[in-house]
């Protein structure tokens, strides 16, 4: 079926109905506002990568040290893990602050109870389009364009947990990360938890809000820029010379319950360092098969500045820095009734 009808079509189709009661469009259109959303396909499969430079480098200086901020394989691949997908819910669904279990310090026993600290995280996901692949065939990426079939916003949650919050310095944090820190000294060796030894679980499971609406590839590829520097140069699988970057500003926004809106972050997709095309390639590399209404995710999205962060625990710094808000309060982390709203902007 065709996926694009253009406003000059309807606005065609309309003109020759002009005057046949009733008119047939105002029938079938009705306000946005009026209007019930659904995810915009079935979600057989969710990947989260964790493709923005910044970001893991922000990450990996809070947790390891700026000596070791990224990790030996975050220049070789586009790293990514798989996410739930029956989780993954439209825009303005109500999520919860879970329960979970706390990791122990100095060796004492777990806790069981609410999530304390609430994190979003500013990511932008594609849509793959076009026929089932076949197992065991690999999407060369001279054809991963051929399936990108569009991109929606993302705010991927993420459950962080802290074993004292009011006396403690550090936080652990339940994610990819899942680190107890203490003290302001990097950690080297830290006690795990809920991450050891197959990766994040619980703590990426409680909630993926998408938009309702698509974005097509063809009505992207306008505002394709320069593609990041890659140094070292990526295995020849992994390479493509043209443009597949895209200058796409986005806003976050916090809205307290019953207060004013306040914007955290202003950043950009330009910053990612691997492109939708490398990841698509190299998930499909070993052979894994695609299915029209996967979805892939680009990963939290930060520039390189403190105000373009994608993050509240890069906004806070870990929680070491409050974050202003336009109605006096600040925030380390959401708090119960905060509605986080996520922007979005081209440039014309």
């Amino acid at each position: 079926c065709h996926t694009k009808l253009s406003l000059p079509s309807f606005q065609s189709l309309n003109s020759r109905l002009n005057g046949s009661p009733p008119c047939y469009c105002c029938r079938a259109l009705v306000p946005q506002s009026s209007a019930t959303m659904h995810l915009p396909a079935h979600i057989g499969d969710y990947t989260d990568f964790y493709s923005s430079i910044h970001h893991a480098t922000n990450v990996g200086i809070m947790f390891r040290g700026p000596e070791n901020a990224l990790m030996p394989n975050w220049k070789y691949i586009p790293v990514g893990y798989h996410g739930r997908a029956s989780s993954v819910v439209v825009s303005g669904t109500p999520i919860r602050r879970p329960n979970g279990q706390t990791c122990p310090v100095d060796g004492e026993a777990p806790v069981f109870g609410p999530c304390r600290l609430m994190d979003f995280e500013l990511e932008v996901a594609f849509f793959v389009g076009g026929p089932p692949t076949t197992l065991g065939e690999p999407v060369p990426i001279q054809k991963a364009q051929d399936r990108i079939f569009g991109m929606v916003l993302m705010n991927d949650w993420s459950a962080l947990n802290t074993p004292d919050q009011d006396s403690n310095p550090g936080f652990r944090v339940c994610n990819v990360l899942d680190l107890t820190v203490t003290g302001e000294k990097p950690p080297s060796e830290h006690l795990k938890w809920e991450y050891v030894p197959l990766g994040p679980f619980l703590s990426k499971s409680l909630g993926t809000t998408i938009s309702p609406w698509v974005v097509t590839l063809d009505a992207l590829l306008p505002f394709a820029v320069d593609n990041m520097e890659q140094v070292p140069q990526p295995f020849p699988y992994l390479r493509h010379a043209d443009k597949f970057n895209f200058d796409i500003n986005l806003t976050i926004d916090i809205k307290p319950e019953r207060s004013v809106s306040s914007t955290v972050s202003r950043t950009n997709y330009k910053y990612m360092y691997w492109t939708s095309k490398q990841q698509l390639a190299h998930h499909t590399i070993t052979g894994c098969n695609l299915n029209p209404g996967d979805l892939m995710a680009s990963g939290t999205i930060s520039g390189p500045a403190s105000d373009s962060f994608g993050s509240m625990l890069e906004l806070s710094w870990r929680g070491t820095k409050p974050v202003p808000l336009a109605d006096g309060s600040t925030r380390k982390f959401l708090q119960d009734g905060d509605e986080v709203v996520i922007k979005v902007k081209v440039k014309e």
